[in-house]
């Protein structure tokens, strides 16, 4: 099969389109000829490696996949050849106290697919059985790949981390990102009153259509300036945070007495100064979330197909072009999120 796969970290020329093996339908597994393969920052992560990621060489990324099921190994009930699925992204081992109760996100052995374990970069794919969902009916398969991770980490930390309720205040970073622009969506629908920040007036116009009752443009605004004067000097209830450094000492101070911040990523790094004293005095609650269960997936995809969140898609592009892709994605040239087409 043709696959993007890196036989190192690096820049972008690490990118290599080759001939790689078949994957195999073993027992529990399905193989899914890919469709659809979403791109998301971990990508770039993974690519560029950190102090203790060890891969399997050669390693194809790509968690967010859509596409058909060509095979299933022995065992496998439930999942037929021709089945239109979507993956998640989340694999755990199925068996422990944490999985059986519903909980995989904290299974010892829980990856990610395109993270820990080759993913869907590629023309086919293979994952566990308990993988694979069916694709909601009203989406494409462009469409359904732009779904698992971005979607079921924004409901995951906002529904069972924070514990966001109608009428709370939340503030959601990066509207033009794809964990922004669902953490949106979900805010909305859960009844809060939303503020998102974007890099420029044409991204916050976005966020404002994806249902954001105010948007702060960050490059000529203050954000903490604005949620201030936005709440009357009160500060957010919930405060979404993924970016990091960049934003983390502001987004902290930007929370009201007793606010909770949930964060699900550190994309302009991962060790921002933190004042203890706003945390105690001022109550914080600071809560760290990956992922989400694959039940909530479920829940997730529901939502989807009745049409209350909606998949925000940028561009397509063919599979050879991983590298321009990725080079978008690190320009925060896209608004959502950017596919690759095998």
């Amino acid at each position: 099969m043709k696959a993007i796969a890196i036989r190192m970290h690096g820049g972008l020329d690490v990118l290599r389109l080759e001939d790689l093996p078949d994957p195999e339908a073993s027992a529990g597994r399905v193989v899914v000829r890919v469709k659809a393969v979403a791109l998301n920052h971990l990508d770039i992560f993974v690519r560029e490696g950190w102090a203790g990621l060890k891969l399997a060489f050669p390693h194809v990324l790509g968690a967010d996949v859509a596409g058909v099921v060509e095979a299933i190994g022995p065992g496998v009930k439930g999942v037929a050849p021709g089945d239109e699925v979507v993956v998640n992204p989340g694999v755990s081992c199925g068996r422990c106290r944490a999985c059986l109760s519903g909980d995989d996100v904290m299974c010892r052995e829980y990856s990610i697919l395109g993270e820990h374990v080759s993913g869907g970069y590629a023309q086919k794919v293979g994952v566990p059985s308990q993988n694979v969902v069916p694709k909601p009916k009203n989406l494409s398969f462009d469409e359904a790949a732009c779904v698992p991770l971005v979607f079921l980490t924004a409901w995951h930390a906002l529904v069972a981390r924070a514990g966001l309720r109608a009428g709370e205040t939340v503030l959601v970073h990066a509207a033009g990102s794809g964990v922004g622009s669902a953490g949106i969506q979900i805010a909305k629908l859960l009844g809060a009153t939303v503020i998102a920040t974007a890099g420029s007036d044409a991204k916050c116009e976005r966020a404002r259509r994806l249902g954001a009752d105010h948007a702060v443009n960050y490059s000529r605004q203050d954000f903490l300036t604005e949620v201030r004067r936005i709440t009357g000097k009160r500060g957010v209830d919930v405060l979404f945070e993924h970016v990091g450094k960049a934003t983390w000492e502001k987004s902290l101070l930007a929370l009201a007495r007793g606010g909770r911040l949930v964060t699900v990523g550190a994309t302009t790094g991962y060790d921002p100064p933190t004042d203890l004293r706003h945390v105690f005095y001022r109550s914080l609650s600071i809560l760290g979330s990956t992922m989400g269960s694959k039940g909530e997936l479920f829940d997730v995809l529901a939502l989807v197909e009745q049409g209350k969140l909606k998949p925000v898609l940028d561009r397509v592009l063919p599979l050879a072009e991983a590298g321009a892709a990725q080079k978008l994605l690190e320009d925060r040239a896209q608004f959502g999120k950017i596919v690759l087409n095998p």
